[in-house]
């Protein structure tokens, strides 16, 4: 298992206004780039678009305490998506076999392990950030 090392830290604060404020920020300069939907291109998928929409939906879905346990990574994980060539764990998606989820892992610049998660449709190949979250 390779982690890529990023050089981004946690994004700092004790409430989830003061994250989701900041990490807000950054998905706003992504999405000012894009007249549709906001996207990354990934260094491992050869350049190809990681959407990040479906990561939002999927994050409020989520109780308060893990919306901001999982949201302080978010700048880590862009990095990581960007950047990264090291080769993901890959497995069938259990309910749709038309699905592919590849897991990421990364460390911050203090020493946290996380993990990010997308999803590729095997037809499409369309890939979307589906979901990032810390070691436990």
């Amino acid at each position: 298992m390779h982690a890529y090392q990023t050089k981004a830290r946690k994004i700092p604060g004790t409430d989830f206004r003061e994250v989701r404020r900041i990490a807000f920020e950054i998905f706003k300069k992504i999405k000012k780039k894009s007249r549709r939907a906001p996207y990354v291109r990934s260094a491992y998928f050869k350049k190809d678009k990681v959407f990040l929409n479906v990561f939002w939906h999927h994050l409020f879905e989520k109780q308060w305490a893990d919306r901001m346990r999982r949201l302080m990574y978010f700048e880590a994980a862009i990095e990581l998506i960007i950047n990264s060539r090291f080769p993901p764990t890959t497995k069938s998606h259990g309910d749709k076999p038309g699905d592919l989820l590849h897991r990421f892992t990364g460390t911050t610049r203090d020493g946290d392990i996380f993990y990010v998660q997308l999803k590729e449709k095997k037809i499409s190949g369309r890939k979307d950030l589906i979901s990032i979250f810390p070691e436990k």
